[in-house]
């Protein structure tokens, strides 16, 4: 996983009120936990959106980079978004270490084109993200699995999937992530080589 770099500033302790003016200023109240004691930072909302839209998760590894102090690679835990308009209204970033064991839900990218879909088949996906776990060095950006073996009626189940090497799903690997559903189309394709 590529590592993008973010500048914070600290921030005093505030209310609500002042959190308010901080984001009309262009700034997303944010806290750093899991080090030493917890740290309120703010960082560019501008910045810190594109950030997330060129990410395929919005569970990622940063450099977080806090005026007047060391970079600290963190994960980015929580956000809180508003209801209305979308905004980032806060963010909650983990300190890690190599030895933190992080629990991420990634999205789920499926490869390939089935072959009951090639025969009138239409693939479900039930499951677009995977909770997993993985120290930060074997975190991936994505789950992608391969569905170009799949005839009609069959399925693809977390057991299935080969994981990268340190990942661990969380879901039982008899979960359904995908099944390739058999249309009318193909019933009649069917019906039709029947007779």
């Amino acid at each position: 996983m590529a590592i993008e770099t973010i500048k914070a500033t600290e921030r005093a302790r505030t209310g609500s009120g002042a959190l308010n003016a901080m984001r009309r200023e262009g700034f997303v109240p944010s806290v750093v936990y899991g080090a030493t004691e917890n740290k309120n930072v703010k960082v560019n909302a501008k910045e810190f959106t594109d950030l997330l839209k060129a990410a395929p998760s919005s569970q990622i590894l940063l450099n977080l980079e806090v005026e007047g102090s060391d970079s600290q690679k963190v994960f980015l835990q929580d956000l809180q978004f508003d209801a209305l308009t979308g905004a980032i209204l806060h963010a909650d970033f983990l300190a890690v270490t190599e030895e933190t064991v992080l629990t991420a839900k990634l999205p789920v990218v499926l490869l390939g084109e089935p072959k009951g879909v090639k025969v009138g088949g239409a693939l479900e996906q039930l499951v677009h993200t995977i909770k997993v776990k993985a120290l930060p060095k074997d975190l991936p950006e994505t789950i992608t699995a391969d569905v170009s073996g799949l005839d009609l009626t069959e399925s693809l189940t977390i057991g299935d999937v080969e994981f990268p090497e340190g990942v661990t799903p969380t879901l039982h690997d008899k979960v359904l992530i995908a099944l390739v559903a058999m249309t009318r189309a193909a019933k009649s394709a069917g019906a039709g080589q029947e007779g």
